[in-house]
């Protein structure tokens, strides 16, 4: 006997359907609780260099709106930048870190494109990749759809879902042999120009111990349950997911820690560098883009944010700075985002704090043994 993908994925939030409201990050204290990444990023490699916050806010580079209290995240478009020297952007990650049972809202009005410009959304681990990454949003150039990805250690694969909305690339999700496994987009109106003229959007993120799912809505699309107002969330109601990875071929539990949020504006760089062509022409991606005048090329490179907002289970973990180690080892992260500086448990010992997720997860694991032999 098999059962449906559908069915599957309704039963995913049977224990934890309904989600509370445990941090947001909005308005004018939209930045309390981030840190800025300050300097030149090696692991990300890159055209694009990073100031730390001080400097950031004083070349109106990372501000919020006085008149309409949106975030603006953005590249310099205003300095003549000369050759062999790179251009000012930003790169911010939060201090908390989000255990299995989160759910991840973010609601933008605008996204980052332009040509050289690779602007992402995500989430890591403490140790990288031992304990997983998360893209929820990356694109490059004038790329015309949002790409989701899982980067982990060796093992992680991605069995396409008949309910998943997006289409499937890359399979083996492991970070030191490939590009992580990926999704593309497939509904409208998820990057670029078309994202900005339909008025922005809202990407959810469930971090569950069933599996990782990524929904993608475009303004006019945004389920009437997810609001600036929401203090709880069930996604049981929001149908497929653009983006779905089972626990089956790659067991959360065992391949993600806690996560942090992560938003930056990159420059040039391996994906930009080898694609720029398709989108922008012939040249040199350095050459044609990052030097000389910032305008007209990046004056649409800048994440216009709503909201970030997390949203937790009972007994899902939230790991500040100052909060008591929980794992077996403590680390400093060597992400493609620098030096975390929080302390934070493996997932294995995020679920020990959760009864509740642990027998869903035994649950979960029995189900899919018994599907896989029938």
């Amino acid at each position: 006997m098999r059962y449906s993908t559908t069915a599957l994925l309704a039963a995913q939030v049977t224990f934890a359907s309904a989600y509370q409201l445990a941090r947001e990050y909005s308005g004018k204290n939209f930045f309390n609780g981030w840190d800025f990444f300050d300097g030149y990023d090696y692991s990300q490699s890159g055209d694009a260099m990073y100031l730390g916050q001080a400097a950031a806010t004083s070349a109106n580079l990372a501000y919020v709106d006085s008149s309409s209290g949106s975030v603006i995240v953005k590249v310099d478009n205003t300095t003549n930048v000369p050759w062999n020297d790179k251009r000012n952007s930003v790169e911010i990650s939060t201090q908390d870190f989000y255990g299995i049972g989160s759910v991840f809202v973010a609601d933008f009005a605008h996204l980052p494109y332009g040509c050289s410009v690779w602007p992402a959304f995500w989430t890591r681990g403490k140790v990288w990749p031992d304990q997983g990454e998360i893209d929820i949003i990356e694109t490059v150039n004038l790329m015309g759809h949002n790409q989701m990805a899982l980067h982990t250690t060796s093992g992680c694969t991605h069995t396409t879902p008949s309910s998943q909305v997006g289409s499937s690339g890359e399979t083996n999700c492991n970070a030191t042999s490939g590009s992580g496994c990926t999704v593309a987009e497939q509904k409208a109106n998820s990057f670029g120009s078309d994202f900005a003229s339909a008025g922005g959007g809202v990407f959810a993120t469930q971090f569950d111990v069933s599996g990782i799912y990524i929904w993608f809505w475009s303004r006019a699309d945004v389920p009437s349950t997810i609001s600036a107002s929401n203090t709880t969330i069930d996604p049981s109601t929001w149908g497929a997911p653009s983006a779905a990875y089972p626990t089956s071929s790659c067991e959360v539990s065992k391949y993600f820690g806690a996560q942090q949020l992560v938003l930056d504006i990159n420059l040039c760089g391996p994906w930009a560098n080898s694609t720029y062509s398709q989108t922008c022409g012939t040249g040199e991606c350095y050459l044609n883009s990052v030097i000389n005048a910032g305008s007209p090329n990046y004056d649409n490179a800048y994440f216009d944010i709503s909201y970030i907002r997390v949203f937790s289970a009972d007994n899902a973990s939230v790991v500040t700075p100052s909060g008591t180690t929980t794992g077996d080892h403590t680390a400093t992260s060597t992400g493609s985002a620098g030096t975390a500086s929080a302390t934070t448990s493996s997932g294995a010992m995020a679920l020990l704090k959760s009864p509740s997720t642990l027998l869903w997860s035994s649950a979960v694991t029995l189900l899919l043994t018994y599907l896989a032999g029938n």
